[in-house]
């Protein structure tokens, strides 16, 4: 796979399609991969879509250090300026969405369009305990912790739909090494005082019965955003699965208007 090297990281990242830039960013735990892969051919008749493994994930290496927002923020824009596609669109789930709303905050020449899907702003006392739970778990039982994961992340519908047998190839899911130091960035994350400078048009898009990211965290993005738009899904944190096209609907229906 391609990838930018700059001395202080070196990203991989995927690209398909054609047509204006469209980068997707990946949230905790997740990749290019797992979190957007089954969502690309929703964009690739119209857009180029660009999705970047953040450190932690897949290839991407970095020194190794604390990750902090602005290094990953450092790499997405590496990214969008390695691929050419800029001013580009760009959408950003859980750790993602701070990621991206921190860039369009900063780096407001390179984003057209940005959406934040499941995001959240400031890790609270709720937030941090749960992140908190993920970091013990990670290190203690990782079957424990992934099941933990699935039991938060689903709604219970989605859950009894699977059913045990439906359910059992998640729960065999490999976690990424690198998950460990994106759970760590997770409980310091704080970008509430970039909020307001954002001047990048912007979607939140919230999950109802979110239980890792409660939805009360979009609503807050949406309120600290001048003039963004609020669209609320009726599903839990693993939204981009359960409601995929609910979702690629949104997201379309505002990156083309």
């Amino acid at each position: 796979m391609p990838v930018v090297s700059t001395p202080d990281f070196e990203v991989e990242y995927f690209t398909a399609g054609s047509g204006p830039g469209l980068v997707l960013v990946h949230g905790t735990g997740g990749s290019a991969e797992t979190n957007f892969g089954h969502l690309v051919d929703a964009f690739t008749d119209v857009r180029t879509v660009v999705r970047p493994n953040l450190s932690g994930s897949g290839a991407t290496k970095d020194a190794g250090g604390p990750l902090t927002v602005d290094l990953l923020v450092e790499q997405l824009v590496a990214t969008v300026r390695e691929t050419g596609t800029g001013p580009t669109d760009a959408v950003g789930y859980s750790l993602g969405a701070v990621v991206v709303a921190a860039a369009a905050a900063r780096h407001p020449e390179l984003f057209r369009r940005v959406a934040l899907v499941g995001g959240w702003a400031h890790t609270d006392a709720r937030l941090h305990l749960t992140f908190d739970v993920w970091r013990r778990l990670n290190e203690a039982d990782h079957p424990a912790f992934i099941r933990f994961l699935h039991l938060t992340g689903w709604t219970n519908t989605q859950l009894n739909h699977f059913g045990r047998e439906g359910l059992a190839p998640y729960l065999e899911a490999p976690i990424p090494p690198g998950m460990g130091r994106q759970i760590e960035l997770d409980l310091t994350v704080d970008i509430r005082a970039l909020l307001p400078t954002i001047t990048t048009p912007t979607l939140v898009i919230g999950f109802t019965d979110d239980q890792m990211v409660p939805v009360e965290h979009s609503r807050a993005l949406h309120a600290s955003i001048a003039d963004s738009v609020y669209e609320e899904l009726d599903a839990g944190h693993l939204g981009i699965f359960e409601r995929a096209e609910e979702l690629t609907g949104a997201l379309r229906g505002f990156l083309e208007s």
